[in-house]
């Protein structure tokens, strides 16, 4: 064997060694990531069979009852800046599962999973009807949840819920990453507060002070929970557009959409006009989060919409 060989071999087989230690790391990692869970906190958890989940309520019992859900990666604290113009309401806001500071399992996140478990909830609550407001992915929740419980929801409104998949436009370049397979799981186990800041930066078009709370709340997902709600709402969306779902249930429907909406296309706001009676509200100079970007307009559209759902 030529002397000169021998320093070059040991080279590949460093370098092969190396490789297959770095695949494995790798594969060690995403297997981590993906088995998290944690369970629920917070002064008022819910019991449920499927997670428990976070509930805060605010306003006088005995008026009209409004519930809020959240979108992804987000939290009851989304809805803080439109609760002035709610305060004459009964509201309730609940952490959806694998979100804010309710139960993070493995499984249970599908659409029709997430609407099951906050009619549960609520009839846990003792109450009875309710105007149902959900913002984006929790516009789904909130769709699935009317469909399911004729008996419960007394009105539907949409903030900024995407109607079909073809309408939607995209997440930042962070957030894309975060769901690549391997890349996803090292950069979520490498995540910084402007990693997640980053990934947040699509929600908003308006320059508006982003709490720290809401970084909070996507550091404290799982990557189980963050991957798997984002796929089962694009199952969700894939198998009947949330329009074609309310139209049949004769129930009062808002729809509140920002004109400069970065997530999804705002033309297709006018997709809910299928809905027969369907009020659609376009914000102008607002993107993908009005109760941030307009709280004022939000909440008093919310407050008089809410109040005058039937009971």
């Amino acid at each position: 064997m030529n002397e000169t060989t021998k320093p070059r071999r040991r080279l590949r087989r460093i370098t092969a060694l190396t490789a297959g230690g770095l695949a494995a790391l790798l594969a060690w990692n995403s297997l981590s990531v993906r088995s998290e869970t944690a369970e629920a906190a917070g002064e008022h958890i819910v019991r449920t069979p499927g997670g428990d989940l976070h509930v805060v309520q605010d306003g006088p019992r005995d008026a009209p009852a409004v519930v809020l859900l959240h979108g992804l990666a987000a939290s009851t604290a989304w809805w803080e800046p439109v609760l002035p113009a709610l305060r004459d309401l009964h509201v309730v806001r609940v952490d959806l599962l694998g979100h804010g500071s309710s139960a993070k399992p493995r499984d249970g996140y599908g659409i029709a999973d997430q609407a099951a478990r906050l009619g549960a909830v609520l009839d846990r609550l003792g109450v009875r009807r309710a105007t149902v407001v959900g913002h984006s992915t929790g516009g789904a929740v909130a769709t699935s949840l009317a469909a399911q419980r004729r008996d419960l929801v007394a009105a539907v409104a949409l903030v900024d819920t995407g109607p079909r998949a073809e309408a939607f436009l995209g997440e930042s370049f962070a957030a894309d990453l975060m769901t690549t397979p391997v890349v996803g799981e090292l950069l979520w186990r490498l995540r910084t507060d402007g990693v997640l800041r980053g990934a947040l930066s699509t929600a908003f078009t308006r320059e508006v002070q982003v709490p720290e709370q809401l970084v909070a709340d996507v550091r404290a997902m799982t990557y189980r929970s963050l991957t798997a709600t984002d796929a089962a709402v694009d199952a969700f969306l894939a198998e009947r557009p949330v329009p074609d779902r309310l139209a049949g249930l004769d129930l009062p429907v808002l729809v509140i959409f920002g004109a400069q909406d970065r997530r999804w296309q705002p033309s297709s706001a006018q997709d809910y006009r299928r809905i027969p009676g369907a009020r659609i509200e376009i914000l102008d100079g607002v993107g993908h989060t009005p109760m941030f970007e307009s709280p004022d307009i939000t909440g008093g559209l919310l407050r008089d919409f809410a109040g005058s759902a039937p009971r």
